[in-house]
């Protein structure tokens, strides 16, 4: 195993660990919540899975896991509401959990992992796979749901005079 592998898999919640005395915000209660219930996934897993071991797709699964906990929607392609944004009746199309929710989700898990002493390189929150699974996992709804998914524009004419934007980013290289 290796050192960050051993970092990792000791104590989950020490970095995170706020000082005595200290609230968490909002994010990261969230943050500390989702960590721990994906450690606890990895643990319920025949064999158990180390997280010095987990790779994207113990990430993928435990997506797909999640599934039947969702809230919202997603109708199937033969439903006749399929691409209706709001339909006029129920159907028995599954409920999934929303993109958003799973992007969030995703990026605090990308986080937690690197605050926990997981490498960049090594975290498999920040795959490949797992971006063009959300990717599809967005579209798919929008499709099934009626909605059509417009990629925001990036604004190419930032204001360059105002000092207190350009003073408090930081830009790494």
């Amino acid at each position: 195993m290796s050192s960050s592998g051993k970092d990792l898999a000791a104590d989950q919640g020490s970095s995170t660990s706020p000082p005595i005395g200290a609230t968490l915000s909002r994010y990261e209660s969230q943050k500390r919540r989702d960590w721990n219930t994906f450690g606890q996934y990895l643990n319920n897993q025949r064999p158990p899975v180390p997280l010095s071991q987990c790779n994207f797709n113990h990430v993928m699964e435990f997506l797909r896991y999640l599934d039947q906990f969702g809230k919202t929607k997603v109708h199937l392609q033969g439903c006749v509401y399929f691409g209706m944004p709001e339909p006029p009746a129920p159907c028995t199309c599954p409920l999934r959990q929303a993109w958003g929710s799973l992007d969030a989700l995703i990026g605090r898990l990308r986080a937690a992992y690197e605050e926990n002493g997981g490498s960049p390189e090594a975290n498999p929150f920040a795959s490949g796979f797992i971006r063009v699974y959300l990717r599809e996992v967005r579209e798919c709804q929008a499709k099934a749901r009626g909605i059509p998914y417009k990629k925001k524009k990036k604004s190419t004419s930032q204001s360059k005079g105002n000092d207190d934007e350009s003073s408090s980013s930081m830009h790494f290289s």
